[in-house]
């Protein structure tokens, strides 16, 4: 089934090529009642129409998702329920039509929203030494990344010609990369106490030291890191000249994560890890084992496969720590994630702490009816001493349903008797009843009755109509 923002997508794409729907539909060997009712969302789009509608608007297919506006759209659905700005309550269709008909309009309300944000909390007293700041880092480099669809066919590229030259099976993978770090750059591998770090390269000593407390698929990523760092900045630095971060700091953290991208591409070379998800089914254990990586890293890897013409399944992907605090996310998956308050309680990202040892299976639905397969699993590192708190975090992979006859995950399962319903975040969720609510939404009056306590700690009135 098509997006329910297609329709919209498809408008404002012929628009901006100054297309008439006369003109689009005779192209597209359809009516123009038929086009017209496409745009609408009142007709759905077959997946040879989809093909003919890229073709013809000379976009790649993922443009025609509707998943940009259908962030954009929750943000903006944020930003406008926010009741410190004091602003008339605006309708979910009027959302709609900014985020899929002017976009770039939608992007400037978010920048001033995000503007106002930091301006306030600036003038509470929460200014940072050193001065305001408009977007903090952390959300910019994953803006940028976003905006990159998580995937870089140059570093795709230098990772599968390096590859190439190591010429190593999994397995020997490891023992390959410190090889050609001894070889080729004279650094010897040493694994011992670090001190709390996990990875410092002195290339005075021409020396690299591992962390002892690091298991062997992270050695892996570390020795893949550091052969990246020297053998394919070129790459990364073109991206980062192209498209200028607008803070060092934030530039920063892009470079580290571009980095972290041709690591995990040449320990999981694109075509042989779609081909094996695929005869997989994507069973992320089976990948992990394969390829020698970790259950976060495979998942990760995932998410990332978006080349042209050979895409692996349209996956969200996120990593957060038991308090809710995301410490990364992207959704090809067209996942509306919260930017600005934690999500859904009832989301199996949540709810995989309550079975820390196995991984949850979710069949997870959206109020407005879109339903993902996910899983989630709670992943932990051991403090390096006794007495020292594990890091934990939770991963969580999924997609749309229509490809649940593609996940492992999903046999067995009754699609539609295992749906649970979750919201984007309590304070934009409308459902009525919700036990695990922790705010009111807040585009809606409370229904405070003294006679009546009922399962939810908040009940309210719905919005007329």
């Amino acid at each position: 089934m098509a997006s329910p923002l297609i329709g919209r997508t498809i408008r404002r794409l012929r628009a901006e090529r100054t297309l008439g729907q006369a003109a689009l539909a005779t192209r597209l060997g359809i009516s123009p009642s038929y086009l017209n009712l496409i745009e609408h969302d009142q007709r759905p789009v077959t997946a040879s129409l989809l093909i003919k509608l890229a073709e013809t608007l000379a976009v790649d297919l993922a443009a025609l998702s509707g998943n940009a506006e259908r962030q954009a759209e929750s943000h903006l659905r944020e930003v406008f329920a926010d009741p410190a700005l004091g602003a008339e309550p605006v309708p979910d269709a009027e959302i709609a039509a900014l985020a899929a008909a002017s976009p770039a309009a939608a992007r400037a309300v978010l920048a001033l929203y995000r503007a106002w944000r930091v301006a306030r909390e600036d003038a509470g007293g929460l200014a940072l030494p050193s001065g305001r700041r408009i977007q903090l880092p952390t959300e910019e480099a994953r803006d940028w990344f976003a905006a990159h669809a998580n995937h870089f066919p140059a570093l795709e590229d230098a990772a599968e010609a390096l590859g190439a030259e190591l010429a190593a099976a999994p397995a020997e993978t490891n023992h390959a990369l410190a090889e050609r770090l001894r070889q080729r750059h004279g650094l010897t591998v040493h694994v011992g106490p670090l001190d709390g770090a996990l990875r410092r390269h002195d290339p005075g000593a021409k020396r690299l030291d591992l962390s002892e407390t690091l298991p062997r698929e992270s050695r892996g990523f570390h020795l893949a890191f550091q052969l990246a760092l020297l053998e394919a900045r070129g790459p990364v630095e073109t991206l980062l000249a192209t498209e200028r971060p607008s803070t060092p700091e934030a530039e920063g953290l892009i470079r580290i994560g571009l980095l972290n991208y041709l690591a995990a591409a040449l320990l999981m070379p694109y075509a042989p890890y779609r081909d094996a998800a695929r005869a997989l089914r994507h069973d992320i254990d089976a990948l992990a084992a394969r390829f020698g990586v970790s259950f976060e890293q495979a998942c990760q890897r995932l998410s990332s496969l978006q080349r042209p013409g050979a895409r692996g399944l349209p996956f969200f992907f996120v990593v957060t720590d038991p308090a809710g605090n995301v410490s990364k996310r992207f959704s090809a998956a067209g996942v509306p994630f919260a930017r600005y308050g934690g999500s859904c309680p009832r989301w199996v990202v949540h709810t995989a702490l309550s079975q820390p040892d196995r991984l949850q299976v979710q069949v997870a639905r959206l109020p407005d009816g879109a339903t993902f397969v996910c899983v989630a699993r709670v992943v932990s590192q051991a403090g390096p001493r006794w007495g020292e708190p594990a890091a934990v975090h939770i991963v969580a992979l999924g997609c749309d349903i229509a490809h649940a006859g593609d996940l492992v995950y999903a046999d067995g399962l009754d699609l539609e008797g295992a749906v649970v319903p979750i919201g984007l975040s309590c304070r934009l969720c409308d459902r009525q009843g919700c036990r695990s609510r922790a705010f009111p939404p807040l585009e809606h009056r409370l229904a405070l009755d003294p006679l009546t306590t009922g399962a939810s700690p908040y009940s309210f009135v719905p919005k007329p109509g």
